[in-house]
């Protein structure tokens, strides 16, 4: 029955904001009660990649691409996916998803159809900018993915004051509106979303990864995080793992630059965590 269910779902379209319809919510709500899941909904650059990987062994999981497709746009939950998923199949470990999105209508809808516990990571713009740009300097891959924009095919051969003037205008207010919806969210629903702080996470990374986990309703001990973390730290080179150091946006962009970044932040009401995101 239940699977007869999730194919008509399939082909339910949903309302435009994203809400499903009463037979499609009541089956979202019964398969979800059935497995854990690990949504990673952190932006580019904050260590997105290496937290999946330990997570992936902490909670005994398996990283599973969640989305339709995201290719240089804003990404958006699979709805088959997940109904698999919550039907047994996909994988038979706990599903792990990481997943560059914004917490926008229809997100947040579909995250609490399947009552999914999402985790974000606060950290600066500039470093996470940094870091990015370092990654276009040396990843093609990473230029043709974009980011809800197109990277300029010659981006390599700008000129520094080029690439720096592209990040901030271009992939800034991706940046700003990414945190302005999740902590808003995240205000809204505190025990819905986990919003990690990245300079505890460099002090603790064990710590910060059990708590993420518990949040999820994984209860992991202090030993097995931290070992997660160590067996994860070894394989860091091959997930796209920059320096991880914070303040280095300073010495990436100017003061003018990142003033630009404050104007763009000050549109919406994040008073309390400016500081945090715009420290260079």
């Amino acid at each position: 029955m239940d699977e007869q269910d999730c194919i008509e779902a399939i082909f339910a379209l949903p309302a435009p904001d994203g809400r499903f319809d009463a037979k499609t919510a009541a089956l979202a709500r019964r398969l979800s009660a059935r497995r854990r899941s690990v949504i990673l909904a952190f932006a580019p650059k904050a260590a997105g990649t290496f937290f999946r990987s330990a997570a992936v062994i902490a909670a005994d999981g398996q990283l599973v691409r969640a989305v339709h497709a995201q290719g240089e746009r804003d990404a958006q939950l699979y709805l088959p996916t997940f109904l698999n998923y919550f039907l047994g199949k996909v994988t038979s470990y706990t599903l792990v998803a990481h997943v560059h999105m914004q917490a926008f209508a229809a997100n947040r809808r579909f995250i609490e159809a399947f009552d999914l516990k999402p985790i974000v990571m606060l950290r600066s713009i500039p470093d996470m900018l940094a870091s990015y740009w370092d990654m276009l300097m040396t990843d093609p891959e990473a230029r043709r993915e974009g980011l809800n924009c197109r990277i300029p095919t010659a981006f390599s051969t700008l000129e520094r004051e080029q690439q720096a003037n592209f990040l901030i205008d271009i992939l800034g207010p991706w940046y700003a509106s990414y945190f302005a919806t999740w902590l808003s969210y995240a205000e809204e629903s505190p025990g819905r979303v986990c919003v990690l702080d990245y300079n505890a996470f460099v002090a603790d990374p064990a710590a910060v990864l059990r708590a993420a986990l518990a949040h999820c309703g994984i209860e992991r001990s202090a030993k097995v995080c931290r070992t997660a973390i160590a067996e994860s730290w070894r394989d860091r080179s091959e997930m796209r793992f920059n320096k991880g150091t914070s303040g280095r946006g300073h010495t990436y962009f100017t003061t003018e630059q990142v003033e630009r970044l404050e104007r763009m932040l000050s549109y919406y009401d994040l008073s309390t965590e400016r500081h945090d995101l715009l420290v260079t």
